[in-house]
């Protein structure tokens, strides 16, 4: 079950929520829900902040 997600306005990401350091993304192109394992509440904060929620997934959660 997927924790409340957060609708955004963004080219890349639909929406995105998080649970237990675990981070869920729904992205646009692919309507898929990914699971990031091991996140950080802070990065969960920065991304609900960030002005650019693609590019801070980019820098701060992609690959890392």
């Amino acid at each position: 079950m997927l924790p409340d997600m957060i609708s955004c306005n963004s080219s890349c990401i639909e929406e995105y929520g998080y649970e237990e350091m675990g981070l869920y993304i729904t992205f646009v192109a692919s309507g898929d829900t990914y699971l990031y394992e091991g996140v950080p509440e802070y990065i969960f904060e920065g991304l609900d902040r960030a002005s650019s929620k693609g590019q801070y997934f980019n820098k701060y959660i992609k690959d890392n």
